[in-house]
């Protein structure tokens, strides 16, 4: 546990003053502790004590003017759903597992329940707040969770597109919107197979002036079709990048652990031999080693 890097009480600070309360608190060998709202989460193999971490969490604390009013803890898995539903360690049992966190000034509802993710990936932070920089028109937000990347753009004016094999995410994107009163006037859901819409999108002749593409290791399609990042990825960049508006920026992103940014780039520029990158710096909370790999694709 001495390797464990724990977030300076500045830079927490830092975070409540830019009204942002989910972030990462620590990081060590086999173990994380993330702060979403008044709840802490602690992640960590099954060979490292629960214990040990709760106890260093609670040192951090005394330092700081925030205290946990409970402490979710669940274990790291091979893969989502193999048991990795938070248990709580502290706190009143009573509570509904919900909570209302705010990232930037927006707002997002999380679900410590709801399996591998509650519903909110910090280490994407600063890349939602560079897509807001960017005031894109009409963005394409593939694999779309809970809708975190379809509200940011929404907040600066943009119409979005969220797709999702997942109804309940999409719902729960629903839900997202209206906690910060945007109008789903403009915005639409789409429970189907990523790459199948895709295509759709693109015999209808539909453009976008920013897209996210942050599809999983590994899933199942709503035909039962498997996807495999090594396998798919190529084809599945081939059908994003002909939506692309010119001067568009795609978001690349990706946990498959044996790639990185520059694996990325170069998968890109097989197929998009002009166009430039951007690397947006991890948060400060993730130590300079942010869990996914990520590149800003600009055409």
């Amino acid at each position: 546990m001495s390797a464990a890097c724990w977030l300076e009480q500045n830079l927490a600070a830092a975070f409540e003053s830019e009204s942002t309360t989910a972030f990462r608190l620590a990081a060590g060998p086999g173990f994380w502790v993330e702060r979403y709202g008044s709840t802490a989460l602690i992640s960590h193999r099954p060979e490292i004590p629960s214990t040990q971490i709760l106890a260093e969490l609670r040192a951090w604390t005394d330092q700081s003017t925030w205290s946990p009013s409970r402490v979710f803890c669940r274990q790291l898995v091979r893969s989502p759903g193999e048991k990795d539903t938070p248990v709580l360690l502290e706190g009143d049992p009573s509570v509904p597992p919900r909570e209302v966190v705010v990232e930037n000034g927006l707002q997002f509802k999380v679900d410590f329940q709801s399996g591998y993710n509650p519903g909110l990936f910090c280490d994407q932070r600063a890349n939602r707040a560079y897509l807001r920089k960017l005031h894109p028109k009409r963005v394409l937000n593939t694999f779309a969770h809970t809708g975190a990347f379809s509200v940011a753009p929404a907040s600066v004016g943009a119409e979005t597109i969220s797709v999702d094999i997942s109804k309940s995410f999409l719902q729960r994107a629903r839900r997202n919107f209206e906690l910060n009163a945007l109008p789903l006037e403009h915005h639409r859901f789409v429970a189907e197979d990523v790459p199948t819409y895709l295509r759709r999108l693109a015999k209808r002749g539909e453009a976008f002036d920013a897209i996210i593409l942050d599809p999983p290791t590994f899933g199942r399609g709503g035909s039962g079709k498997t996807f495999r990042i090594e396998r798919d990825f190529p084809a599945l960049l081939a059908d994003t990048l002909s939506l692309a508006r010119p001067g568009a920026a795609i978001l690349l992103s990706t946990n498959f652990s044996e790639w990185d940014a520059d694996h990325l780039a170069t998968e890109a520029l097989r197929l998009a031999p002009a166009a430039s990158f951007q690397k947006i710096h991890p948060p400060p909370d993730f130590f300079g080693n942010p869990p996914s790999a990520t590149l800003w694709l600009h055409m």
